[in-house]
């Protein structure tokens, strides 16, 4: 008998992907957990039925979330990771050679313990000393930080459930007194393709509290309309403060997706996305 799993990532559209093996089911106190062996994906973790990474293809939002906003910044010392139990932000943040310390912040234990377990090479930087883990609500945890983080990248999951409060004006707010001068944050923005009020939404919010708002894009199979995005946001750098960055050349040795080309490609806007992101107007913020 064939095992499939199937992710419904629009009314009409279902993404099915066939498994050899369950390796992991449970449920934690806030939502279901699963890892399956999938024939074209490898190993693939679930939230609630969703699809959050693959072995196969998790390297792109990974490096994509950790190293624009970090080479953008001058002296990235201290980092902060909200949700990202899997551990794969972390791992890209440590390879910039300033780091001092990188906090994760996840409100699921269940989710860091499980992917310790089954996805080694995600989270198998999680026990290096430089790593700080807070198994806490972020939202709770980012009104507590004041002028700490140089860098602040909030790896969420969708805004329901336990990612709920990662997409509220007041959040934002607390998450930029939390910057150093200097300071950027990164965050998930959801699908242009496949969640195009979600994205109006998170960008509305964004601009309210951030002068420098900058959205960049790339391709994800795995993800609901295989396309994904990302804010850029501080409040004095801009992307282009790290287009030359000398770390650049070094990550391209150990990077699967990022180089120099794609760091400055990233920020071209097809024109729907420019009107889902901006309004009819379609204006693109610099970058």
């Amino acid at each position: 008998m064939e095992l499939w799993v199937t992710e419904e990532h629009l009314k009409a559209v279902r993404l099915s992907y066939k498994i050899t093996e369950t390796l992991y089911h449970g449920e934690s106190s806030f939502q279901t957990i699963d890892v399956v062996d999938t024939v074209a994906y490898g190993r693939m973790l679930l939230l609630d039925g969703l699809v959050m990474t693959t072995e196969k293809d998790e390297f792109v939002y990974h490096e994509m979330i950790s190293h624009i906003p970090m080479l953008a910044h001058p002296n990235p010392k201290k980092v902060l990771v909200i949700g990202g139990g899997d551990g794969g932000t972390v791992r890209e943040v440590l390879k910039h050679p300033s780091v001092e310390e990188v906090v994760l912040c996840e409100i699921d234990g269940d989710v860091i313990d499980v992917s310790r377990r089954f996805l080694p090479s995600i989270a198998g930087k999680l026990d290096e000393p430089r790593v700080d883990i807070q198994v806490r609500d972020g939202v709770a945890y980012i009104a507590e930080q004041k002028n700490r983080f140089d860098v602040i990248l909030i790896d969420s999951t969708d805004p329901i459930g336990p990612g709920e409060g990662l997409f509220t004006e007041e959040f934002y707010r607390n998450v930029k007194a939390a910057l150093t001068e200097n300071g950027i944050m990164a965050n998930q923005s959801e699908s242009p393709v496949a969640n195009p009020r979600e994205i109006r939404l998170v960008y509305t919010l964004l601009g309210k509290v951030f002068p420098a708002v900058v959205p960049y894009v790339a391709t994800i199979p795995t993800y609901p309309g295989h396309y994904w995005s990302w804010a850029f946001c501080s409040e004095s750098r801009k992307p282009s403060d790290g287009f030359d960055n000398p770390v650049a050349a070094e990550l391209e040795k150990d990077c699967r997706f990022f180089n120099r080309d794609v760091h400055k490609a990233v920020f071209a806007l097809p024109n729907f996305v420019r009107e889902r992101i901006y309004g009819e107007a379609g204006v693109a913020a610099s970058c």
